[in-house]
This record gives C-alpha cells, structure tokens and sequence, in this order.
C-alpha cells in the first residue's frame, strides 16, 4: 500500500501521528458532507457521469492533500483536568 502524500510530508505538518489522524478524518467528514449537499442538489440538473465525476477522489485522500499543502490547520487545546 503506497500513501499519497508521503507520510512523510504529512506527519512534518502535525504533531503526531494521533493529530494526523484526527485531523484528516474530521476533515474528510467535513468534505463528504459537502459532497452528498451537493450532490443531493445536483441530481436534478447533472448527469450521472458529472455527479461520478464530483466524487471520484476519497474524501479522506483530499483531507490528506489538504493537509500536506498546507490548507488544513489546527488547533492544540490544553486539557484542564488535575
């Protein structure tokens, strides 16, 4: 199995392995909830082969693209347990 981007790239973008993975699902959830908004709108006006087209890359490999170009960030929030 080969990972696009290299994990490499990915993990110099996070802090951890654990961040890497929280962040890219969060953000593949996020794109997949677009797509199925704009699909559902969509197959009224679009053919089947444009619709095909809108989801033909896995949500969770653009959530890694993303996040090796540098267009996802995050935030570390501290915990306040003692």
């Amino acid at each position: 199995m080969v990972i696009r981007p290299e994990i490499d790239l990915l993990l110099s973008k996070v802090d951890s392995k654990y961040t890497l993975c929280i962040v890219t699902a969060k953000r593949a959830r996020q794109i997949n909830e677009m797509i199925h908004g704009v699909r559902d709108q969509a197959l009224l006006s679009m053919s089947a082969s444009q619709i095909a087209a809108l989801t033909r890359t896995k949500p969770l490999t653009l959530a890694m693209e993303e996040v090796a170009e540098g267009d996802v960030s995050y935030e570390r929030v501290q915990d306040s347990f003692k």
